[in-house]
């Protein structure tokens, strides 16, 4: 199993999935709220891969984004907030 985390987006949304063997199989969405904050919106996972923690890889591919680009994170999707609210070492980008 070839699993991928990756990121596409312009300038105003975006998502943040997981593909195994070239399939997306879980996205996280996402809009600009400016040039400096990033709503997360949305998370859905493929019933058939439920429990993978695909999920908590999508949150934190979402945290190295928003490192990288000097961004925060608005969680507004419940999953990503309670990742966020489990996670202290990644309130820098809240």
């Amino acid at each position: 199993m070839e699993e991928t985390i990756g990121l596409e987006y312009d300038e105003r949304k975006g998502y943040f999935y997981v593909a195994v063997n070239n399939t997306k199989v879980a996205k996280m969405t996402f809009v600009f709220a400016g040039p400096h904050k990033i709503i997360i919106d949305h998370t859905e996972v493929n019933p058939e891969y439920n429990g993978k923690g695909f999920g908590q890889k999508m949150v934190e591919k979402a945290v190295s984004f928003a490192r990288e680009k000097e961004i925060k994170i608005l969680p507004l999707c419940p999953f990503a907030k309670k990742v966020f609210d489990k996670t202290p070492e990644f309130s820098d980008v809240l």
